[in-house]
């Protein structure tokens, strides 16, 4: 067999150098070096044995890391690349792009096996980086991790031992920084477990079991040893933690470091916020909205110059519908729902990209920022890629062998191929091995758009060359301002770029850190840099991405066009930090923590809040809304969303005449639903008639009050909902209740409202004048069809309560699509109630009464979208009423344009007596299927020979799997525009659009409340969103957490959570405003499976 050294000349033949792979671009942002003439002639290299491949230990592709840093103290960073099967190299930098290879005569080769995550730090405080490298493998002898300590001539001295931290687990990677402020360095250590997936059993949560052999590690710096203080800390170090990230950054801005730990498999991810007191607490779950599902590499950085941190995971999800389709098995919701409720929280198959909203929580915004999907990727870098001022995004991808192949899978996992592998003989692994897809892969150079949202310039950046990579890391090489960045890569030379931003001339600043006591480089610190209105905010944390560290030497940070900074303050660990006023551009500066003489003020000033969440004891009668546990895709399995999870609904009335409002208060199945009696002293008094309580075996509905009988007393019309029932049958009729004029409801019999539909609304008005309410009852769907546009009713009233269906008449229609929402409301001012709905695939149809009879408008039905809520009330202040329209936002997978719409075919496509609905999106400019192809063949057995193998389904096109013979008939539904907004009554019958500002687009809108919170006649708008019920695929809206508007001159002016005082974490699913005796407002939300929770005014 050749030697690895006889070997790398053939591997820089057949990979190539920079002249076999440029980019397709003249001048690109990175060059790509030739590796000979600069001297770094590493390749990780990979000999599947016996012993160890793929099957006998899972991490086996992962992959090397890379560690930049100035070792000698010349003045130039230096490089240290790991390797895991062969040993590791350090580089001296020469100048000019020219490196040396020193690891033999520097004695940084290593002697253990497997080396993955390295980190470059000055662990004794004698002014020169020392190298922590970590190992992991599965051969038992050769663990434990290793310290190299720099001797200052050139050579390292291994003393892992002496300093207590060789640390014998599966180690990924280590971080160093001063978790207790105290002047030292500290040590997480990042482990991966022993166990096989396979042996664990998800109903037990081993979270809080400690696991002697690996489990990541917490180690205080006690004088220059280090101490396993883990469990005293709070951290999490059992056998279920797949460790394969690790970040440090102070996310509350508290001045404490906090820890992020991304984990792959099952387990969670956990964020730990620093105690001040040697100990952390780990509460993800009430931080953020949902996690990666295998998370990878991660990294902290401020997105978005607002002075809060950011955090960034990376996952596997490929982002092209061929690899998506061939390489993705996707959790059944059953399984999602079991893993919520064993504590695994909610994780997805995607990046995550954390926005800190200041508060103490995150919303997730992978998807409305573009950044979601980057195929099989490990390291997650936000760096300053063109020096404009806006941290970017590189990640890195690709994994040699396509393990998730599901063709592969499925061949691997039949009964012959297992019990091979369980039973260890006549299993030829290297021929299983090489029976699997190697394809590399582009990485990701997320360009940022200064507005929270990027776009891959992989192409333009220079940084396009198909490989393996894996760890990665950034600094500069050159000394001329910019970053460059090298790649570790599988089984193919290592990339190193060099940075041309330079002829961007943007321009920059550079920073050395003397920090306090026994932090030599001052890790920990944190940069503020104020120009004009910008602030730039940046934490010096060298260890970054997946298994690597970037220069502890050296911070840049790039400035744009700003020329000059008004002022800069370098925030030391402790809280010391020193103010520099008028800075230059282009230049190196020294900052010395001897030098600090203020103390940072971390308590953050006191905002009243607008809001108050109101007393309990008001609404305590009002018990918490619980889902009746039914799955809708268990009888659909194309369906896109849960319809059986909108509850509750909310309805105001009067039932007792006294003058207060009383509400009505929707449930699911198998619980009642209820009135609420406001009583003199303000609370709210449970009441369930007794014919209402008979009927929870319904899922309770839209609902409205209104006098319809005639008598001067409020009656009550409560439609019913769901999708589990069968459709058409009377169970769907919804209910009247009669007030006997007392304040008792009895169903009446007699009045029964012929409608039998999933009702998702009824709103009540005199339409035409004759003195009595009318009803209009909005179909949701067609129970077990979804996508097939249900009847929705226009019921007249004679006025005795007794309703006739005069919806064609009156609409010329009895299908205007899949309604969730509809006003009444006067819009033209002629006196007349119009009628405005809208509703999921379908567009704002807004029919003008002209004296009861109704016509129209087509303006509004061309933004098809994925409406969930409507109001009506003039924002702008001008005298005419507008429409303010709540959609399904920009943060999902769903994407829809005029010229490339999210498509819905429905049709009995198989001929079995069944409506199947096909949905179809664009992705690369072209429509494909969305569906997997599990679900599809699934649902249309028809279609299994075609697609006998997953390859043969990935990458067609829908008019490839779906011809126009089979389309032919189909009900077609279709959307264009995907954002929450306003439209603007203009008064001649027009309507301008105007989009809701960023955070209304970060989830659905489900409900809307628009009031005059402040006397200015103009009403402010309240929105609550969210919602978890798609399938698996889609991922679930979770990212609002409540909004509150005013229109000012400006536009919209948003009002975050924190200013407001109103918190709707949490499904939403309905608003209303009471007034109790003394005219005091309340503002009730109303939460799915949740506790209805109440604000009102300072």
């Amino acid at each position: 067999m050749l030697k690895k050294s006889s070997f790398l000349p053939l591997l820089f033949i057949l990979f190539g150098f920079t002249s076999c792979h440029k980019s397709g671009v003249e001048n690109p942002l990175f060059t790509l070096q030739d590796n000979s003439a600069v001297g770094i002639d590493f390749a990780n290299m990979l000999n599947v044995q016996d012993r160890t491949n793929v099957f006998s230990f899972r991490n086996y592709y992962n992959g090397g890391g890379v560690a930049i840093g100035d070792v000698n103290n010349d003045g130039l960073n230096d490089v240290y690349l790991t390797s895991n099967q062969g040993g590791n190299h350090l580089y001296l930098n020469r100048g000019n792009w020219k490196f040396d290879d020193v690891t033999d005569k520097a004695g940084v080769k290593g002697t253990k096996y497997w080396s993955t995550g390295v980190t470059m730090v000055d662990i004794n405080a004698d002014g020169w980086l020392d190298i922590y490298v970590c190992h992991s493998g599965n051969i038992i002898d050769r663990k434990g991790n290793e310290l190299f300590i720099n001797q200052h001539d050139g050579t390292f001295k291994e003393e892992a031992a002496k300093y207590g931290l060789v640390d014998n687990g599966l180690s990924t990677q280590s971080i160093f920084f001063d978790m207790d402020n105290d002047g030292d360095l500290d040590c997480f250590i990042l482990n991966n477990s022993f166990r096989p997936i396979g042996s664990f059993d998800f109903s037990r949560n081993l979270r809080a079991v400690v696991d002697p052999l690996g489990g990541a590690r917490l180690y205080r710096n006690d004088g220059g040893h280090f101490t396993n203080v883990t469990q005293q800390a709070g951290i999490y170090s059992s056998d279920i933690g797949f460790g394969l990230g690790v970040s440090v950054a102070d996310v509350n801005n508290d001045g404490y470091p906090d820890i992020y730990v991304s984990n792959d498999f099952f387990e969670r991810d956990y964020l730990y916020i620093n105690q001040h007191n040697g100990t952390f607490k780990e509460d993800i779950q009430n931080e953020m909205g949902h996690l990666s599902l295998a998370s990878m590499g991660s990294d902290i950085a401020d997105i978005n110059n607002d002075g809060n941190l950011d955090i960034f995971t990376t996952e596997m999800l490929p982002e092209g519908d061929k690899r998506l389709k061939k390489m993705t098995s996707f959790e059944s919701y059953d399984v999602i729902k079991l893993k919520q409720h064993d504590g695994y929280f909610n994780q997805f198959m995607q990046n995550c990209l954390q926005l800190n909203n200041g508060d103490g929580t995150f919303s997730e915004i992978a998807f409305s920022a573009g950044v979601p999907a980057t195929d099989w990727s490990w390291g997650a870098l936000f760096f300053d890629m063109d020096n404009d001022g806006w941290k970017d995004i590189f990640v890195s991808n690709g994994i040699y062998k396509d393990l998730t192949d599901q063709d592969y899978v499925e061949f691997l996992g039949n009964r012959e191929n297992m019990d091979k592998i369980a039973e260890k003989k006549k299993f030829d692994y290297k021929d299983f091995t090489n029976k699997m897809i190697s394809t590399p892969l582009v990485s990701y150079a997320y360009h940022n758009n200064k507005n929270l949202t990027f776009t891959n310039e992989v192409v333009n950046f220079g940084l396009d060359k198909p490989s393996f990579s894996n760890g990665a890391a950034y600094g500069d090489l050159d000394n001329d301002g910019d970053n460059d960045l090298i790649v570790n890569n599988v089984n193919m030379p290592v990339s190193v770029y060099k940075s041309n931003a330079e002829r961007l001339h943007n321009n920059h600043i550079q920073l050395k850190f003397t920090g306090p006591g026994q932090n030599r480089f001052g890790v920990g610190t944190t940069v503020k840099v104020f120009a004009g209105n910008q602030q730039l905010t940046c934490y010096h944390q060298p260890t970054r991405g997946f298994q690597s560290s970037t220069s502890p030497n050296l911070m840049t940070i790039g400035l744009g066009k700003i020329g000059k900074i008004d002022s800069m303050q370098v925030i030391w660990p402790g809280g010391k930090y020193q103010t520099l006023k008028n800075v230059a551009v282009n230049k190196v500066y020294a900052y010395n923590f001897t030098d600090a003489d203020r103390q940072y003020n971390y308590i953050k000033p006191v905002v009243k809040p607008l809001f108050t969440e109101t007393e309990q004891t008001l609404f305590d009668s009002v018990p918490k809304h619980t889902e009746d546990g039914f799955i809708d895709f268990d009888n659909e399995r194309l369906m896109l969303q849960m319809l059986s999870t909108e509850n509750p609904y909310m309805a105001k009335g009067d039932i007792n005449n006294d003058g207060l409002d009383d509400f009505y208060f929707g449930s699911s199945k198998d619980s009642p639903a209820a009135i609420y009696v406001q009583q003199k002293n303000g609370h709210f008094k449970q009441y369930i008639p007794a014919d209402l309580a008979k009927q929870t075996y319904l899922e309770n509905a839209g609902a409205a009050f209104g006098d319809f009988d005639g008598d001067g007393d409020q009656d009550l019309v409560i439609g019913v909902g769901g999708n589990a029932e069968e459709a058409g049958t009377n169970i769907y009729f919804p209910r009247f209740y009669e007030n006997d004029g007392k304040g008792n409801l009895h169903r009446n019999p007699q009045k029964m409202i012929p409608a039998a539909v999933n009702a998702s609304v009824i709103v009540a008005a005199d339409y035409d004048k004759d003195g009595h309410p009318d009803l209009f009852i909005g179909g949701r769907s067609v129970p077990g069809t979804y996508g097939e546009s249900p009847n929705s009713y226009v019921m007249h009233n004679d006025g005795t309560g007794r309703f006739t269906d005069v919806t064609k008449q009156v609409l010329g229609t009895n299908k205007p699509g899949m309604v969730t929402s509809a006003v009444w409301a006067d819009i033209d001012g002629n006196g007349y109630p119009d009628l405005i709905i809208a509703g999921n695939w379908m567009g704002i149809q807004v029919y003008r009464n002209q004296g009861g009879r109704f016509t129209l408008d087509k303006q509004l039905d061309q933004y098809k979208g994925w409406w969930s809520s409507l109001a009506v009330a003039d924002v702008n202040g001008d005298g005419k009423p507008d429409i303010i329209a709540g959609n399904l936002g920009l943060n999902s997978k769903f994407r829809g344009s005029d010229k490339e719409p999210m498509r819905l075919y429905v049709k009995d496509f198989d001929g079995n007596g069944t409506k199947e609905c096909v949905a179809s999106i664009y992705r690369e400019h072209q429509p494909y299927v969305f569906h997997m192809k599990p679900d599809l063949v699934g649902q249309m057995p028809i279609l299994k020979k075609k697609y006998l193998k997953y390859a043969d389904y990935a990458g067609k096109t829908f008019n490839e799997v779906f011809t126009d013979d089979m389309l032919q008939g189909a009900e077609v539904h279709e959307i264009n525009y995907f954002t929450s907004s306003v439209f603007m009554n203009n008064g001649n019958g027009k309507f301008t659009a105007q989009v809701l500002p960023y955070y209304a687009q970060l989830s659905s809108v489900n409900t809307i409340l628009c009031d005059d919170i402040d006397g200015s006649g103009i009403p402010s708008i309240m929105l609550g969103g969210n919602f978890y019920g798609f399938k698996p695929e889609v991922g679930r809206l979770d990212a609002s957490y409540g909004q509150l508007y005013k229109y000012t001159k400006n536009g919209f002016e948003y009002y975050p959570p924190v200013k407001s005082g109103i918190r709707l974490n949490g499904q939403v699913r309905s608003s209303l405003l009471v007034r109790n005796a003394k005219g005091r407002k309340y503002y009730l939300f109303g939460f799915n499976d949740d506790k209805l929770r109440a604000y009102t005014l300072r």
